[in-house]
């Protein structure tokens, strides 16, 4: 609760003043929503840090081989990233870019989980 607390008082006081200055600077409107995103991100790392600890006991748990949760973690992050990015790309005004940028990141994603998706025929095809 106390880090959203930051990262909202965060987000409205950068979206507040990259508001006041969009008018006469539009690229430094940009590089504050850039700076405020960057320390967003380094705030939101602690709670991703615990996530992941979570997955690895989760996996633990259950059993699981450590190549079977990587790729999902891989691609959660992915996908994170790609939504940054094309948000990022969008405000600046760059609609094609952010496309490319959605397209890419789907590509990737698809790339992160082929090692699950050969860990799923592996068992199945064992069972078989």
């Amino acid at each position: 609760m106390e880090t959203m607390v930051k990262v909202g008082a965060v987000a409205v006081i950068a979206a507040l003043c990259a508001v006041m200055v969009k008018g006469t600077a539009r690229q430094m409107s940009l590089a504050l929503s850039l700076a405020a995103a960057a320390v967003i991100l380094g705030l939101a790392l602690g709670a991703l840090e615990d996530v992941v600890a979570m997955a690895e006991d989760l996996r633990d748990m259950a059993g699981l081989s450590p190549a079977v949760v990587a790729p999902v973690l891989k691609t959660v992050g992915i996908a994170i990233l790609t939504h940054i990015a094309a948000q990022v790309c969008k405000d600046a005004g760059e609609g094609g870019i952010a496309a490319v940028t959605e397209t890419a990141g789907t590509a990737l994603s698809l790339c992160a989980a082929l090692p699950l998706l050969r860990a799923v025929l592996d068992t199945v095809s064992a069972l078989l």
